[in-house]
């Protein structure tokens, strides 16, 4: 019930492919910038911990 996010610089399908068969719930390719890379971990953050459902039964920490 823990998602699993790929944070990687890679943008070769293959990669993507493998991972998602790999079972990971997200693949985000972060940013080279520092600031980008800093506001896209924030973005991160928001959604898994407020806009996305988590699985019937398991508990959302408020």
């Amino acid at each position: 019930m823990v998602p699993v996010v790929v944070l990687t610089s890679s943008r070769e399908e293959r990669d993507k492919v493998a991972s998602y068969k790999l079972g990971v719930n997200g693949y985000v390719v972060k940013p080279v910038d520092f600031h980008e890379f800093v506001n896209a971990i924030k973005e991160l953050g928001v959604y898994w911990a407020i806009i996305n459902e988590p699985p019937p039964g398991s508990v959302r920490k408020k």
